[in-house]
């Protein structure tokens, strides 16, 4: 599984969203499903995937799904 389908699995696990979502338009609390309990489940969904523990920082800047992207390559994952 490439790392882009993992990082949107994790969005589909943690957010609770459809498999086919424009993963791309996603920002925090730009749907309903995204809010702040949410956003905790899909941090530690996206660690799990990844094998990763995000600092506080990136936990907190994380707005969007492209900026989610940004924020795992920071952690050596290629996109």
């Amino acid at each position: 599984m490439s790392n882009e389908k993992k990082l949107q699995m994790a969005f589909v696990e943690g957010l609770g969203i459809a498999a086919d979502s424009d993963f791309e338009s996603l920002k925090y609390r730009g749907i309903e499903e995204w809010d702040s309990v949410a956003h905790m489940q899909l941090v530690s969904e996206i660690e799990a995937a990844f094998d990763i523990m995000l600092e506080t920082q990136d936990v907190i800047d994380m707005s969007s799904y492209p900026v989610a992207r940004e924020i795992v390559s920071k952690y050596g994952v290629s996109f």
